[in-house]
């Protein structure tokens, strides 16, 4: 779980997905663990990963700081109504689904080979906070839900709904992924869903593949990011695939 925890924070301080790295290696190595505590030792361990590639990016990326808040603000309470749905209702459901609009962020991505390559914001400062407001409550309410593929679902919602380059949506993407994680928290700690002696080193090794994975997309810029988003929403595509229908 450590490999896999520092594995995840290396891809999701680029792209995203780092879930469904650490997620199916929960499941299949704690069978008999309720899905709700799972779900809750994954975000006790990615959040700080999540928390230092965001201050990172801060330091090197400038965004709408008002704007951003109050999508951040948003996100945060649709995972913490997701977070309260994931311990009472089964997320099964959003497995048959999750390739399926995967699939379509990766072609709609592939064909367009501009998206994302320039930072080209065109809305006024209110529709461009009512788009991002938006798209922080309904990916902060699958956030808590499920999960997986979060992180690649607020950069690639950023550089379509907003027409930011990729570099600055993935340093939206992790304020507002911090945000989901530390709300989802607020739920799953109190109710007991942490197992902490598997967290706390997860969380180690989950920061210092943040590091790596934030110096990289910063170092290389928006063609590497738009890259390394192929790739992963690729196989996050094939795994979320067998898991769901083949297995």
């Amino acid at each position: 779980m450590v490999l896999a925890s520092g594995a995840a924070g290396l891809i999701d301080a680029i792209v995203g997905g780092g879930g469904l790295i650490v997620l199916p290696s929960l499941f299949g190595l704690f069978p008999g663990v309720t899905p709700a505590t799972l779900l809750g030792t994954n975000k006790a361990a990615s959040v700080w990963g999540t928390a230092w590639s965001a201050w990172q990016y801060t330091r090197r990326v400038t965004l709408p700081e008002g704007r951003l808040a109050v999508a951040t603000l948003l996100a945060a309470l649709g995972s913490l109504a997701g977070a309260w749905l994931a311990t009472r209702v089964p997320a099964s459901q959003f497995r048959a689904a999750l390739p399926l609009v995967l699939s379509a962020v990766w072609l709609y991505t592939w064909w367009r080979k501009d998206l994302g390559q320039h930072h080209a914001p065109h809305l006024s400062a209110r529709d461009e906070g009512l788009r991002a407001a938006a798209l922080g409550a309904v990916i902060g309410l699958y956030d808590g839900i499920f999960g997986p593929g979060t992180g690649s679902f607020f950069i690639f919602g950023v550089v379509r709904l907003l027409r930011w380059d990729f570099v600055h949506a993935s340093a939206a993407a992790k304020r507002m992924n911090f945000a989901t994680n530390v709300a989802a928290l607020s739920v799953f700690i109190p109710q007991g869903h942490v197992i902490w002696a598997l967290a706390l080193p997860m969380a180690v090794a989950n920061v210092a593949g943040s590091t790596l994975g934030t110096r990289l997309a910063l170092k290389h810029g928006t063609g590497f990011v738009r890259a390394a988003f192929l790739v992963v929403v690729g196989a996050l595509v094939s795994k979320t695939a067998w898991d769901a229908w083949l297995r």
